[in-house]
């Protein structure tokens, strides 16, 4: 075998480690506790709280390794943002709101300006770019 043969399966072989790594270490990552500002929602309350001005909608799963990625992101905005309400519905346990918002990936934040969706946002995000988002929805 050539050198450069070798080089490159070593690099590979170090990759695929890496990512079964931290495929692992995310899975098994224990759940973010809810900053004390979350709204944990569901269908009892989640009409009321679409009464906000500015209200973000976590749909989430214990189970999902990127939504225990947002999961912080979103307490430090809870924390830090007054004009904006973060709410967060289960998915394992509010299916009916899932489908009634065509949600169809988790983690997906929906957007609500007074009641009514102006934006959504799917995926991983940096707080940066979540509070864009948000702003740029709630302002066009």
């Amino acid at each position: 075998m050539s050198t450069t043969l070798i080089i490159i399966l070593a690099a590979v072989a170090v990759l695929i480690g890496f990512i079964t790594f931290t495929h692992f270490r995310v899975k098994n990552a224990k759940p973010v506790e809810n900053s004390k500002k979350i709204i944990v929602l569901g269908n009892k309350n989640f009409k009321l709280a679409l009464k906000k001005e500015v209200l973000l909608v976590d749909f989430w799963a214990p189970w999902c390794g990127p939504c225990k990625m947002v999961a912080p992101i979103l307490n430090e905005i809870a924390e830090t943002e007054n004009d904006i309400v973060i709410g967060k519905v289960n998915v394992d346990n509010n299916q009916d709101l899932a489908k009634k918002y065509k949600v169809r990936n988790i983690p997906t934040m929906l957007i609500f300006k007074n009641g009514v969706e102006v934006g959504r946002i799917v995926g991983v995000k940096t707080k940066k770019s979540i509070l864009n988002d948000v702003r740029s929805a709630v302002a066009g």
